[in-house]
């Protein structure tokens, strides 16, 4: 567990290869994701030093992380980085809203199918660990709903799910069978990849 909704923010978590779910309750459902394109707690930003959000990894990997007060001395000394943050946190805003209106309204099979995606997209490959205690929970279904969403997934050869181990074998037939708020949702945030902020943060101690 990297945050408790009510705690302080005490890192700044900049995710390489692993997947990071946000949920908003003990036992809701998935509200955000993050991954390479991202990074976790960066309410600090915006003056928020609480959590608000459970955030626990999803698929395992690795993650740079800064102290909140070394974040925030770079967030104030570094006009880019500002921009970069800003724009990102507006960014989940929307991927939040979208997330919980796909939770409300679609098919838990159509979802799964979204998710693993996204989840494919965030750690950049096709092949992660997931249990199916944490698919139910990032659903907010019971397991046996996720064995029956699988199935069907599994049936048409678009994934292979073996012991926790998923592997997406039909990319393009996943994306048709995942509701239309992938096509919306799928790594929209600006990538802090790259950008000379980012190359900052990378270098500091």
């Amino acid at each position: 567990m990297l945050q408790e909704p009510g705690l302080p923010i005490r890192h700044v978590y900049f995710p390489v290869d692993c997947a990071i779910s946000l949920v908003a309750t003990i036992e809701g459902p998935e509200v955000g994701l993050v991954g390479y394109e991202g990074a976790v707690g960066i309410s600090l930003a915006l003056g928020v030093d609480v959590s608000s959000v459970r955030a626990l990894v999803q698929a395992t990997g690795t993650a740079m992380r800064m102290t909140a007060a070394h974040f925030d001395k770079t967030f104030h000394q570094c006009p880019a980085l500002q921009r970069e943050l800003y724009r990102y946190a507006d960014a989940k805003l929307a991927l939040a809203r979208q997330t919980v209106t796909c939770n409300c309204f679609h098919a838990v099979e159509a979802r799964l199918a979204r998710w693993l995606l996204m989840t494919s997209d965030r750690v950049r490959s096709e092949e992660f660990f997931l249990t199916q205690a944490l698919l139910a929970e990032m659903l907010g279904v019971r397991r046996a709903t996720v064995n029956e969403a699988a199935g069907p997934l599994q049936q048409r050869k678009l994934i292979a799910y073996i012991r926790g181990k998923i592997r997406i074998l039909d990319r393009k037939g996943l994306e048709a069978a995942a509701c239309r708020c992938y096509t919306r949702i799928a790594v929209s945030a600006p990538s802090r990849r790259g950008s000379s902020a980012s190359r900052g943060l990378a270098s500091s101690p």
